[in-house]
């Protein structure tokens, strides 16, 4: 029998599950498809404000009595908001799970939002703004996706400014849940000790009246705006993304794309870690990673160095870059998939990553796809395919640089940086 079983309630919410009786656990997420993407200019940040009052109060339960509830039953909760979807999740004991799934759907449909409550919560997410602006590596992540995204609502930053979450109330949070927030909006995916059935049954006992339809508010596939962003910090370290076209989550060419960027970046035998950290030494960190959703993704490289070597290490990666057009060594490429099958596979031991990949298989495919199937897709990416992908994302005039740096008047010249990296790119013309 399949361990993974699918079902939608007569209110459209979807449940997935996976059986895992070698465990005691089960891990639960809740998952709605409101995130930064879907808001409106105005509320920006208000997804994931919002996934922080979940956790301040129903009519029937104080915030204190939500976190006792929680540790009463050994369990571990907590919630995240990307692009894309907010989650709550909880791990627990697998006798515990219609305990938590109680609390879970009293948090979803009967939070107070007192407004007492909200502003206390204002300034808690106002000192994580703050404590996000003191994390350039973090900032520069954000910067890189609003420069070459430009103007579209995927290249802004989850978290919101400071500016929108000021204006932010208690309306406007009402108005959000009844547009996103809605059952036909909702995924819930359970991996661990549990069976199909008695989950399913549970979802509907506690949120098969929740009724009502999301309001779309899709958006267009990204464009490309190749250019680039440089913003002054006081800091030691220079924090460089560079960025251009990646793979939408339900791209074809995605097991092709994450085999060329483990080789080129993923892990400590790929290529800029070897050239630029092992072998001259001007880095602590660098690597590349893709970031894949609905409509579009990117290719991302990023560095952090001394002020000093950043025009270096601009021209190395470009470099390193452009000998990808070259032929491509069989053993390198056969290590790189090997890798990249272990990064995939080690941490799909515990329940909480299975219910991610769970939701993440229904959320942008619709079906699950298991692990043989992933592994004999990276197995099936050949030279050919990867060098296709090389000259399709890497070519001439598509890339961005974002930098984050002691740029101001007493501090390094950013003219260096910007210098190098146009200069440098004429190496993928050749």
């Amino acid at each position: 029998m399949d361990p993974t079983q699918r079902s939608v309630l007569p209110n459209g919410i979807r449940v997935v599950t996976e059986a895992m009786p070698q465990v005691r656990t089960a891990a639960i997420g809740l998952w709605i498809g409101a995130g930064s993407r879907h808001e409106a200019v105005e509320v920006h940040g208000i997804s994931h404000f919002l996934e922080h009052l979940f956790f301040k109060g129903t009519h029937g339960r104080s915030a204190l009595a939500i976190a006792q509830a929680v540790d009463a039953l050994g369990g571990q909760m907590n919630a995240f908001t990307d692009k894309e979807h907010t989650c709550i999740h909880v791990k627990v004991l697998a006798d515990h799970l219609p305990s938590i799934v109680e609390l879970m759907a009293d948090m979803l449909l009967n939070s107070s939002f007192d407004p007492a409550a909200i502003e206390r919560e204002r300034q808690v997410i106002t000192e994580e703004i703050k404590m996000y602006e003191d994390s350039p590596d973090a900032m520069v992540q954000d910067l890189i996706a609003q420069t070459i995204w430009d103007g579209h609502p995927l290249g802004r930053p989850v978290i919101g400014t400071r500016k929108t979450v000021s204006r932010l109330r208690r309306a406007d949070f009402v108005r959000y849940i009844e547009k996103r927030y809605r059952p036909d909006n909702a995924l819930v995916a359970v991996a661990g000790d549990v069976e199909h059935q008695a989950v399913t049954e549970l979802i509907a006992r506690h949120l098969g009246r929740w009724n009502g339809c999301a309001n779309a508010r899709e958006t267009l596939q990204p464009s490309l705006t190749p250019t680039v962003a440089i913003r002054s910090k006081e800091i030691e370290q220079v924090h460089l993304c560079m960025a251009t076209r990646g793979c939408s989550a339900a791209d074809e060419d995605r097991y092709a794309l994450a085999v060329l960027d483990n080789l080129l970046g993923g892990g400590m035998s790929s290529r800029l870690f070897q050239e630029i950290r092992e072998k001259r030494g001007l880095v602590y960190t660098i690597a590349s990673y893709p970031a894949s959703y609905r409509e579009g993704g990117l290719s991302i490289i990023y560095a952090a160095m001394s002020p000093e070597n950043g025009p270096e290490v601009v021209r190395l990666i470009l470099e390193e870059i452009a000998g990808l057009f070259g032929p491509l060594d069989e053993a390198e490429l056969a290590r790189a998939k090997e890798s990249l099958k272990g990064s995939i596979m080690l941490p799909l031991e515990s329940t909480d990553s299975r219910m991610s990949k769970l939701a993440g298989s229904e959320l942008y495919h619709g079906r699950q796809i298991d692990l043989d199937e992933i592994l004999g897709r990276i197995d099936a990416v050949d030279a050919a395919a990867v060098q296709r992908m090389v000259s399709e994302i890497f070519a001439p005039g598509r890339m961005a640089m974002a930098a984050i740096g002691p740029f101001g008047a007493h501090g390094t010249p950013r003219g260096p940086l910007e210098r190098a990296f146009v200069r440098s790119q004429g190496v993928l013309e050749r």
